[in-house]
């Protein structure tokens, strides 16, 4: 079972108050919605790519088994092997028992969520196998022992001058007076220390965005490099990935790779995208000697057919939370999973329980930005409310929240109360809009926001009067 370990509420308060997470999360904002909608403008079928991307994944998911069955036989055809894994704890021992039988010490780890969600990292140091995250953002937060706090940026609220910190204190090998002002110095220290951890590895680990059942293979998209690195040059490739990346064929996985890059990062095309399909064969030039696909369920088999299927169909993009404006507001560490966002709302209470989750599908204003931008068109808005739902049936949430829902349906239940009520506000509204700051539990939310002005009449009285 994945774990959430913060409570919404109160790390989303301190969040709001750290100034260089906000200046952070601000460039973020910027930098994705833009690239983005440049993209999408770029290709004027892209809401036809959107259709077909849901339909081939809703079809796989349908067919999931069939397609898992497939994708098993195919690795095994080309050299490589399948391991199935219910939980968090099989894949990890599954992951270790690899390496230790083949006398591996470190393992050069290209980026993957689903490590995170294992937490793969802290159990492979503690039976003596040293990780390395291979990823630029994976490798700054690692030396920072955080977690990530984006899918696909992982240290997004990173700043620069923090990087350089965290540099100094890991390698302290070089010169104490060297300059780490600039980003490509950064870069360059990074690249020179990472280069030697590749070539010295015993073994290497990648994640999956997909994988297709038709040739067994596994894809990864990166801008780095370093997943292609970290399954090369070692003699051992590990792929960690959940059970629902399988797609059928290449050509789905096509049209998949239009609408992830360019809903992700804005670009067309990421700068790597990786095709590997087993061991190296006879006449390769490099490549690994062996080649494992770990599959792990830890709770994705039980969504299916759930009012949460269609969580399934998510590609990791990270759309979602880059057009949310709670994530906007206070980043993704708030959210105390692996998985933040939008999609970490509806996805981390059906893996970790909601009973340990219950704060997330709350976190949500429910505009609906996150699904008029998914590019697999996942109803995220619709899923949060049944996690609502089931959070007030198994009564998670506060007395106040319950208080207030009751003095609301019982208002709303008898019409003449509920116009009255509402007319009252709206008069309040008009001349006493200070007064609002006085009723409970409104004044946190008023501290940064204020009604609009009312003219003094409700909907039905406007409807009233124009009718």
């Amino acid at each position: 079972m994945m774990h959430v370990t913060t409570d919404f509420p109160a790390a989303a308060h301190e969040a709001l108050g750290d100034k260089s997470l906000q200046a952070a999360l601000a460039r973020m904002r910027q930098g994705f919605v833009s690239g983005r909608a440049s993209a999408v403008a770029r290709l004027p079928e892209f809401d036809a790519y959107r259709d077909a991307a849901r339909a081939i994944r809703d079809h796989t998911l349908a067919h999931l088994d069939a397609y898992l069955e497939i994708f098993e036989a195919n690795v095994k055809a080309a050299g490589g092997q399948v391991h199935w894994c219910r939980d968090g704890a099989e894949a990890r021992e599954t992951i270790l028992r690899i390496l230790q039988s083949r006398g591996a010490k470190t393992i050069a780890k290209g980026k993957s969520m689903v490590g995170e969600e294992i937490e793969l990292n802290a159990y492979l140091e503690a039976n003596g196998v040293r990780p390395v995250e291979t990823d630029l953002g994976e490798y700054i937060i690692q030396l920072r022992r955080e977690t990530p706090s984006h899918i696909i940026a992982p240290a997004t609220h990173v700043s620069k001058a923090q990087v350089a910190d965290a540099f100094r204190a890991a390698h302290t090998l070089l010169p104490a007076d060297r300059s780490l002002a600039e980003a490509d110095t950064l870069l360059a220290e990074a690249r020179a220390i990472l280069r030697e951890e590749f070539l010295n590895a015993d073994a290497g680990m990648t994640g999956a965005n997909f994988l297709i059942a038709e040739t067994g293979t596994s894809v990864i998209v990166t801008n780095e490099g370093n997943g292609d690195l970290s399954q090369t040059v070692p003699r051992t490739h590990i792929v960690l990935a959940g059970i629902e990346k399988v797609v059928p064929t290449l050509d789905d996985a096509a049209v998949l790779l239009r609408v992830l890059a360019r809903s992700a990062t804005g670009q067309e095309i990421s700068s790597y995208t990786t095709f590997s399909t087993g061991p190296a064969r006879k006449d390769d030039l490099d490549g690994p000697g062996e080649y494992h696909v770990v599959m792990l369920d830890n709770g994705r088999s039980a969504l299916l057919g759930s009012a949460f299927h269609d969580m399934l169909r998510c590609i990791r993009c990270g759309a979602c939370l880059n057009h949310c404006p709670v994530y906007g507001a206070v980043g993704g560490h708030a959210y105390g999973s692996v998985y933040p966002g939008p999609m970490g709302s509806v996805l981390s209470p059906a893996l970790a329980g909601i009973a340990a989750a219950k704060h997330l599908p709350h976190a949500s204003s429910l505009c609906g930005a996150c699904e008029q931008v998914c590019p697999v068109r996942i109803p995220l808005p619709k899923m949060l409310r049944a996690w609502r739902d089931v959070s007030f049936d198994r009564g998670l949430v506060t007395l106040r929240s319950r208080l207030g829902l009751a003095v609301w349906t019982f208002a709303a239940r008898r019409p003449a109360l509920y116009r009255l009520a509402t007319a009252l506000t709206a008069k309040t509204l008009q001349k006493h809009r200070a007064w609002f700051r006085l009723v409970p539990g409104l004044s946190g939310w008023l501290a940064t926001r204020d009604f609009p002005a009312s003219s003094g009449r409700t909907f039905m009285a406007e409807w009233k009067a124009r009718r």
